[in-house]
């Protein structure tokens, strides 16, 4: 597939570096020359232009691209970009970030007759979903929701007290709620594992779930993890994200206290925020954290526009005994260096977009893609084709591909744990955990016979 990409900042660097590794070909175009350098490592072809340039998009194949992704730090440029990708190449997908929340007040202009956009990303909004899935399950690393709803996977530490620690996979079948979860991976010692009947769960596994949400409490517990509920939440930081997370944690019974530097800032947020403190300070300043009962807070969510203050401020909060923190970052480099400190709950708007994008590339009918552990895995939705070989047929007897697990599948509202007799039917929702390097396999097996694998 070919796809240009406009803008080589956080989201369009990871983009190209992924899907160049997948075999695409990939244009990416910007007229920052230190940008472009950025990406001479990579298998892309570059041209340093304005991507808003119908003679950059023209000289960059418009025409023959199958997807234009339009990430700038400009709307102006992306809704630009797109609006002459239509006149090139009118059948090309077209996504565009778009960060003026005001414009979504305006969908026949994203629509067919005007950009004719397939997705609009806002990633810092997508920032503020992913803290609120989160804090709904104090404890966890990642959580994610899927099949409407149904079916979550949520990352868990095994702890060394836990009855479960020790046990193969063939034996948790066995144990309370054993019925209703699936181990799907497990990160151990920097190493993404997908089990199976006899790998064991260690102390201090990170273990990834696919389980029911009415038992997520009750199985935490099993694993060990400390379940509380969720009464006080400082954020740190009071821009889009900050502004997004604290309007959607005053319609819950949450006691909130918002902490932005800017006093300007801080006289919007207090006008626009009717239940939630606006506290104009320094997330860093350890005596304001102190003064705050940083201790006595069940989540610390650092949200600013710096990632080193983030991380600072995420470290400090720990130290003062804050339950959880939850941590923006979005560099790429800085990823190893968080979760090497001890800081496991990161968000990351680079991430929220790529995930969104990824579902629009992905073969078959893909209706969710998120990835986990570092970029290592993806989890991929779908839905089961009757032309799929997948499709009825014991999973015991499907080659599946290595480094792949099902997860759950989803008939009719129902979800059921897949067992070796299970047989996939058309129209089934399906949730695969897959490595990176088994995706492509993967959607070849969603959408063509598996007996090549």
């Amino acid at each position: 597939m070919r796809i240009l990409i406009i803008g080589a900042g956080e989201v369009g660097y990871y983009l190209a570096s992924r899907l160049s590794a997948e075999g695409h070909d990939v244009v990416v175009i910007d007229r920052n020359p230190e940008a472009i350098r950025r990406l001479e490592h990579l298998d892309v072809q570059l041209l340093q232009a304005a991507g808003s340039s119908p003679e950059a998009l023209e000289e960059a194949g418009v025409g023959s691209a199958s997807m234009v992704v339009a990430v700038t730090d400009s709307d102006e440029v992306n809704m630009v970009a797109c609006l002459f990708t239509n006149a090139l190449n009118p059948v090309a997908t077209k996504i565009a970030r778009i960060r003026d929340t005001n414009l979504s007040r305006f969908p026949h202009i994203m629509g067919r007759d005007f950009l004719d956009l397939s997705l609009v990303i806002n990633p810092e909004q997508e920032v503020s979903k992913t803290v609120l899935k989160l804090l709904e399950v104090p404890g966890a690393s990642d959580v994610v929701d899927l099949a409407d709803g149904l079916v979550k996977l949520i990352g868990v530490r095994a702890a060394a007290r836990s009855s479960l620690t020790g046990m193969t996979m063939s034996e948790l079948g066995q144990v309370k709620l054993g019925n209703q979860f699936l181990v799907a991976a497990i990160s151990r010692a920097d190493q993404l594992i997908i089990p199976r009947g006899p790998d064991r769960i260690m102390a201090g596994d990170l273990v990834y779930l696919i389980i029911q949400p009415q038992v997520v409490a009750e199985v935490m517990e099993l694993f060990g993890a400390k379940v509380f509920s969720l009464k006080r939440v400082v954020v740190v930081g009071g821009g889009v994200s900050g502004f997004a997370l604290a309007k959607a944690l005053e319609k819950m019974p949450v006691k909130t206290k918002l902490i932005e530097r800017d006093s300007e800032r801080c006289a919007f947020l207090a006008e626009k925020l009717d239940k939630v403190t606006v506290l104009n300070g320094d997330g860093t300043d350890k005596d304001l954290l102190r003064e705050e009962n940083i201790a006595e807070t069940d989540a610390l969510v650092v949200l600013t526009g710096d990632e080193e203050e983030n991380i600072l401020i995420s470290l400090l909060g720990q130290q003062l005994g804050a339950r959880q923190t939850i941590t923006r970052i979005s560099k790429t480099g800085y990823m190893p260096l968080v979760h090497a400190v001890g800081l496991e709950r990161v968000v990351s708007p680079r991430m929220a977009a790529a995930n969104a994008i990824l579902q629009h590339i992905r073969r078959g009918k893909v209706v969710s893609v998120t990835q986990i552990k570092g970029e290592e895995a993806e989890v991929i939705e779908f839905v089961a084709l009757e032309t799929s070989d997948i499709v009825g047929c014991p999973l015991s007897g499907l080659k599946f591909p290595s480094g792949a697990i099902i997860g759950a599948i989803v008939r009719a509202g129902q979800v059921i744990v897949p067992k070796g007799e299970t047989i996939i039917q058309p129209e089934d929702r399906v949730v695969i955990l897959a490595r990176r390097e088994a995706i492509a396999k993967v959607e070849k097996a969603l959408t063509v016979k598996l007996n090549h694998f």
